[in-house]
């Protein structure tokens, strides 16, 4: 079962509202009684003393506990975040219709997942920007904490769920190179791809990631897959056309044929990659689009509480 199952098929219509939904939820999974440690939204939660200004009781926290719980806010940080989503095409596989009817594919996910931590950034008064690359960069913004900032940016990642690119090729390192130089220093770049580039130009990838490490700036690659099809083949035992959605190639194979020589290769690419991330010290995640938010919020937290 996937994660989007439990969302109605035109949820990815509304960005702003599934990703509050996402990370309420998120949230609330977090509260442990008293709230020790609570530090996503509010630095911490206090107890409401008589007298005191009622504007800021969470009442959401009051329903559940029956005890008046005051929000405590942080002094505005200083962190910035750049958050960089690879918008080639094969980053729209699969076209995959859930049980819900809604679709899914790596961008879907991706996008989804860029939108709950700008939520999360703008909860806590961080600046964040958005950087779309397939060939080249498509998007780039400046990195603001505002509310409109932050509609602006869901309104970018609305319009590529609705305008799919064809035969678009990734350029990851020409792209990373470019983001480098643009980006304010010691940044928090976050970054969602499929990998899906030329296997030969995996050295050029982790040489423009340096680039940005150079500058000062903290990197997590969240590594988008659809685990079920594309490290695991799971595929029916029948002929298949498959085609290559960044150059259009097409081959009829039959899947029993060349799994074992597929799942070796994809294991190590994936094995050279995560090997890459430790030589340089990258943050590294595997992205199942089936598998929710939960760890991909909780790496992005981890790493934000590191770099404060």
């Amino acid at each position: 079962m996937s994660f989007f199952d439990q969302f109605p098929v035109q949820a990815f219509n509304h960005l702003e509202l599934l990703a509050s939904q996402v990370v309420e939820g998120f949230i609330i999974g977090l509260h442990k009684s008293p709230f020790h440690g609570f530090s996503v939204e509010f630095a911490e939660h206090r107890i409401y003393n008589t007298g005191e200004s009622t504007k800021n009781i969470d009442w959401k926290v009051y329903g559940r506990t029956d005890k008046l719980y005051s929000k405590r806010y942080e002094e505005e940080t200083n962190l910035r975040c750049q958050l960089v989503i690879d918008i080639s095409s094969s980053m729209y596989f699969p076209e995959e219709k859930l049980s819900s009817g809604l679709i899914l594919n790596k961008y879907k996910f991706s996008a989804l997942a860029a939108a709950c931590i700008m939520n999360l950034l703008k909860k806590q008064r961080d600046a964040f920007g958005l950087s779309l690359f397939d060939q080249e960069i498509q998007v780039h913004s400046a990195t603001k904490s505002s509310t409109t900032h932050y509609q602006l940016l869901l309104n970018y990642l609305e319009q590529r769920m609705q305008a799919p690119t064809a035969n678009r090729t990734t350029s990851a390192a020409e792209s990373l190179h470019q983001i480098a130089d643009q980006i304010h220093k010691r940044s928090l770049v976050i970054l969602f791809t499929d990998m899906f580039d030329h296997a030969d130009k995996l050295e050029d990838i982790f040489t423009a990631i340096q680039h940005l490490k150079h500058n000062k700036h903290e990197v997590i690659l969240f590594h988008v897959v659809d685990r079920n099809l594309e490290l695991e083949f799971n595929f029916e035992n029948r002929p298949y056309q498959f085609v290559d959605m960044e150059t259009g190639e097409k081959v009829r194979l039959q899947t029993h044929q060349i799994k074992e020589k597929y799942l070796n290769n994809i294991q190590k690419y994936h094995d050279s990659i995560k090997s890459k991330c430790i030589q340089y010290r990258i943050d590294y995640n595997e992205a199942d689009i089936h598998a929710g938010y939960d760890y991909i919020l909780q790496s992005f937290l981890v790493k934000r509480k590191k770099m404060n």
